[in-house]
């Protein structure tokens, strides 16, 4: 197979783990991306559990069942990387799939795994599978190695336009100049409709902001992942203890500042020494979220040389997805595991789109 031009546009953990899998197969890939440094978008401010337990339709259970492998094999692979095998605890939230393997631990276990709660409910789940890590060191690492395999990134260089002919990708306008390509690979988030639209090929995808709270602590308070109706939770280091919030609106009641300033309290009275956590950042995310909430990954069906890959929860998806849409690329072999994240289920909303009338 000869080498492809592969321009990647977007440097968060889905662009860095595509660039990845791609020049570790010898393409020629060039990553662009407009800050100065990787995982600046959502990525920073991503909770990063590699969650994947919660319900999701049946067509998706085999990308969320395989997803901690993939990040077993990783491992692996990439001896630098340090994943939070720690699991999730969970009570008072939606439940899980039945499907799972999980532990129903009580309040005795429940003190024995997490010491530090001055409170514990009379059942909870534990899934010990399900782990997290840290988004920027994650991004970093994928797309220092790459370099190593090659590929070239552009920090600080923004996207102006992707180039089309006959319905056909050659290349892409940017800051610093132009780029050919035989393919463009989007990765870039919630950007993508933007570059999308001019070509009439829109993509349901829009921005579902979070909150990610990150606190200052002397020692170790929670040992795994918390998730419950009063807090989420875990530690990133012995001295950082994250927490992650849903996004209200932006009323000074129920702003980011004010839920942030809340959750920051709860942990305060939820936890023995949590009166010393000292709140550090109060930050908001934006989320790509498509339509439905799957991912679309995949080639476009009309436009030669543009491939999709947009997702919620990237964190657990990324390296999964990254791999087989590595090998969708090179191959040119539709992996069966990527049928059911098509842009196509869409076709409905898409051609009722007077962008796409017009194409």
């Amino acid at each position: 197979m000869s080498k492809q031009k592969i321009v990647i546009i977007g440097a968060g953990i889905v662009g860095a783990s595509v660039a990845y899998h791609l020049a570790k197969r010898n393409q020629d890939v060039t990553v662009i991306e407009r800050h100065s440094a990787a995982a600046r978008e959502v990525t920073e401010k991503s909770f990063a559990w590699i969650h994947t337990t919660h319900r999701v339709a049946p067509e998706y259970w085999h990308l969320y069942d395989a997803a901690c492998e993939e990040y077993h094999a990783l491992q692996q692979d990439l001896s630098e990387l340090h994943i939070h095998w720690h699991g999730a605890l969970t009570w008072d939230n939606p439940p899980l799939r039945e499907q799972l393997r999980f532990q129903k631990l009580n309040r005795e276990q429940l003190e024995a795994l997490e010491p530090n709660l001055k409170e514990y409910p009379d059942e909870a789940m534990f899934v010990s599978e399900e782990g997290a890590v840290d988004p920027i060191g994650l991004t970093d690492l994928l797309l220092s190695k790459a370099r190593e395999y090659g590929a070239k990134v552009q920090f600080s260089t923004n996207v102006t336009q992707l180039q089309q002919e006959n319905s056909c990708l050659v290349g892409v306008h940017t800051s610093k100049g132009f780029l050919e390509s035989d393919v463009v690979v989007l990765a870039a988030g919630t950007g993508i409709p933007e570059l999308c639209n001019p070509l009439g090929c829109p993509v349901p995808v829009t921005p579902s902001p979070s909150i990610l709270i990150r606190m200052k602590t002397a020692k170790k308070l929670i040992r795994t992942l918390i998730s419950n109706a009063q807090f989420e939770a875990r530690q990133l280091t012995d001295q950082t203890l994250l927490a992650a919030e849903d996004y209200i609106d932006e009323s000074e009641e129920n702003g980011p500042e004010a839920v942030g300033k809340r959750a920051f309290e709860t942990l305060r009275r939820s936890l023995k020494g949590g009166n010393q956590l000292e709140l550090e950042s109060i930050r908001v995310g934006m989320r790509p979220m498509p339509e439905d909430g799957y991912p679309i990954v995949g080639f476009h069906d009309h436009i030669k040389g543009l491939y999709l890959t947009v997702m919620h929860s990237a964190i657990t998806l990324a390296p999964l997805i990254a791999r087989l849409a590595a090998s969708e690329i090179i191959d040119r072999e539709s992996r069966s595991e990527l049928v059911p994240c098509r842009l196509s289920r869409f076709k409905d909303h898409m051609r009722d789109d007077p962008a796409v009338s017009r194409a």
